[in-house]
């Protein structure tokens, strides 16, 4: 009687978080696969499926609508709007009652951008951003928050994003020093502590900087070759972790470090990649500096 091999049980990411212990990939499901530095990552992407929209708000998607390959938000058009419609960051919550921090963060030189973040969540959104260093510049309610971020957005021309890209660039280029990398932060710290107009209900924090690089495991970084684009049906991902900032993770493979944004990994059905490096990296990659052309208790 011929024997029938069992197809590998498939897991779809919802994405890295950060945690006291360092980043884990989370899983549907609630499982978690923690990402020291060393670790191997080896995945293959399913056969025979396509990226579909991971929903909003805690809800799957009642389509399952198919998502581009390259969105990091892996969210159809209707799902995507629902969850900005609860985000603070989309300012469209004018009553939380939570106390919010105003903080600064360096991802490189000139990289300065101005956040807002709700005090419980303490500095989880500066490791979620990818932040070399950061401080505190405020704390109070979520208004005067705001009023502080738009103020220096328009008087000290601080923005409130920077592309990962442009984050990704300098990794492996930062100062040696925790004080040169911080020397901007400073700069900026009394600056924005200078301005008649901040708001009176805030409070202002004084200058502490917190640093990265140890956490991210940014200190002797190599220079990555490329980035994934993104990800294709079939497709197989296999590197060891030699540092982790924000959703990226910066893995050694065969043909150089290259970047992964985790983001390009939900929406997906993955199963374990085959032993040894054989598999090696078969998604698309776009090379910098060129034109983009038991039970077991987790993937890997």
């Amino acid at each position: 009687m011929a024997q029938t091999s069992r197809a590998p049980r498939t897991w779809k990411c919802s994405g890295l978080r950060w945690t006291v212990g360092g980043p884990e990939l989370k899983w549907d499901g609630g499982r978690g696969s923690p990402l020291p530095r060393g670790k191997r990552v080896a995945f293959e992407v399913a056969e025979g499926g396509g990226r579909t929209c991971v929903g909003a708000r805690g809800h799957s998607c009642p389509l399952r609508a198919a998502v581009p390959e390259r969105s990091t938000g892996a969210r159809c058009e209707e799902c995507a709007r629902l969850d900005r419609a609860h985000s603070v960051a989309a300012d469209t919550i004018a009553d939380d009652p939570r106390p919010y921090h105003v903080y600064l963060a360096w991802f490189g030189p000139g990289l300065l951008k101005v956040g807002i973040t709700a005090e419980e969540r303490g500095s989880a959104r500066l490791l979620e951003q990818g932040a070399v260093c950061f401080s505190w510049l405020g704390l109070g309610p979520l208004m005067a928050a705001r009023r502080s971020e738009e103020l220096l957005r328009a008087a000290l021309r601080v923005p409130d994003r920077i592309p990962y890209g442009e984050k990704r660039a300098v990794r492996s280029a930062l100062p040696d020093s925790a004080a040169d990398r911080a020397a901007e932060l400073a700069d900026l710290h009394a600056q924005a502590l200078a301005l008649r107009e901040w708001p009176d209900s805030l409070h202002r924090e004084p200058y502490q900087p917190v640093d990265h690089v140890e956490v991210f495991g940014l200190t002797d970084l190599p220079a990555p070759v490329g980035e994934v684009s993104g990800l294709t049906a079939g497709g197989v991902v296999s590197g060891e972790v030699l540092a982790a900032a924000g959703p990226d993770l910066h893995l050694a493979t065969g043909r150089g470090v290259v970047v992964l944004d985790t983001r390009l990994m939900t929406g997906w059905e993955l199963i374990p990649a085959g032993g040894g490096d054989a598999g090696g990296f078969t998604v698309p990659v776009r090379e910098f500096g060129r034109e983009a052309p038991g039970v077991q208790e987790g993937l890997f």
